[in-house]
C-alpha cells in the first residue's frame, strides 16, 4: 500500500555494562523508540539471579506477566540514559531449550502497535503478555512509523540474544525491517582496562565461547596469536590448564588476563595466573590470552 512504513526492529548494543561506553547513536535510538525491550532472565539458566540476590518477583513493565528477577545489566545501562516510560523487560528462559518464540510474540505485538511500554499484568482480563494499550511512536519530526528497540549487552551481531530473537520475530511479522547499532564488546573493554594489546601487525586473533568446548579452545590457543574466550566462568580451571600447558599463562611465551563484571562495582580483573587452580567465575567472564609477555608492564 502506498505510503505504508514497515515497522522496524533495532538491536542496540549497549556495551559490557558501563553506561559511559554507550554510543551517541545508541542513546538516540533508545530515546526515540516507540518501545524499548530489555532482556532479563526468567530465573533459569546462566543468566539467572546471582547467589544472594532477591528471588524473582513480578515487576511492572514485564512483557510476559511472568516472574522476573532483579534488573539485568542491559536494563540498568539503558536506564542510565533513558527516562521515558516505554521500557519493557522481556524475560528469557536460557536453560535447556531456550525460548525465543514467547518473547518474539511480545516484540511482534509492539511492532504491530498493540502494546505500550508499561503494564501491571494483563489488562481487562486479557492473556499474559498483553500490555496496556496501543503503542504510539513519539513525535521526532521524522515521519517514521513504529520503531522497537531491543537493548543487548555488548554488540547485537556478536553472540547476542538479538540474532535468534529477530529471526523469531520475522517468522511472525515477515515485513519487519531489521537494523542494528554496534556496541563496545567485552574483549575491547577488558583489553583497555587491563592494558592488553589485542593484536598488532600481522598477529592473528580468535574469539570463541567456552560453550564450544575445551578442545576448541585448545585448538585456538595452538593456532592463534591472541585468543579471546567468552562465557567461560565454569570452565576457568580447564582454561587455566590449557594456557599453562602452552606456557601462555604468564611468561615469555604469553600472558593471559581474566575479567568479569566489567565497569560494575564488583568488577574483577586480574592476571589469569592469579586464579586458583579450581576457581570458577560468573557465566559472563572473559579471558584474553596473547603470545607476548605482559605489556605494558
Amino acid at each position: 500500500m502506498s505510503g505504508t512504513v514497515n515497522p522496524r526492529l533495532v538491536g542496540v548494543g549497549v556495551g559490557p555494562g558501563d553506561p559511559d561506553l554507550v554510543t551517541y547513536r545508541a542513546v538516540r535510538v533508545l530515546r526515540e523508540a516507540t518501545v524499548v525491550f530489555v532482556p532479563v532472565s526468567d530465573g533459569h539458566g546462566p543468566y539467572g539471579p546471582a547467589p544472594g540476590s532477591p528471588s524473582p518477583t513480578d515487576r511492572p513493565g514485564t512483557a510476559t506477566g511472568a516472574g522476573a528477577g532483579p534488573p539485568g545489566r542491559a536494563e540498568v545501562t539503558v536506564r542510565a540514559h533513558v527516562d521515558h516510560d516505554r521500557i519493557v523487560t522481556l524475560p528469557f528462559r536460557m536453560a535447556g531449550d531456550a525460548d525465543y518464540l514467547g518473547p518474539a510474540r511480545a516484540v511482534a505485538a509492539a511492532l504491530r502497535g498493540e502494546t505500550t511500554g508499561t503494564t501491571d499484568g494483563a489488562p481487562d482480563g486479557g492473556p499474559p503478555g498483553t500490555l496496556a494499550g496501543p503503542a504510539t511512536a513519539p513525535d521526532t519530526g521524522s515521519g517514521s512509523g513504529i520503531t522497537v528497540a531491543f537493548a543487548t549487552i555488548g554488540d547485537p551481531n556478536l553472540y547476542s540474544t538479538f540474532t535468534a530473537l529477530a529471526a523469531a520475530v520475522r517468522t511472525l511479522l515477515p515485513d519487519v525491517e531489521l537494523d542494528t547499532v554496534p556496541g563496545i564488546t567485552a574483549m575491547q573493554d577488558l583489553a583497555a582496562r587491563s592494558g592488553t594489546v589485542l593484536a598488532h601487525g600481522a598477529e592473528t586473533l580468535a574469539l570463541l565461547p567456552l560453550t564450544a568446548g575445551v578442545d576448541a579452545y585448545r585448538s585456538a590457543v595452538a593456532g592463534f596469536d591472541t585468543v579471546v574466550a567468552y562465557k567461560g566462568g565454569r570452565a576457568l580451571p580447564a582454561v587455566r590448564g590449557v594456557l599453562a600447558d602452552a606456557a601462555r599463562l604468564d611468561g615469555p611465551a604469553g600472558h593471559a588476563v581474566y575479567g568479569a563484571a566489567l565497569g560494575l562495582p564488583e568488577q574483577d580483573i586480574r592476571p589469569a595466573a592469579d586464579l586458583e587452580p579450581g576457581e570458577t567465575g560468573p557465566y559472563l567472564s572473559t579471558v584474553l590470552a596473547t603470545r607476548r609477555a605482559r605489556w605494558p608492564r
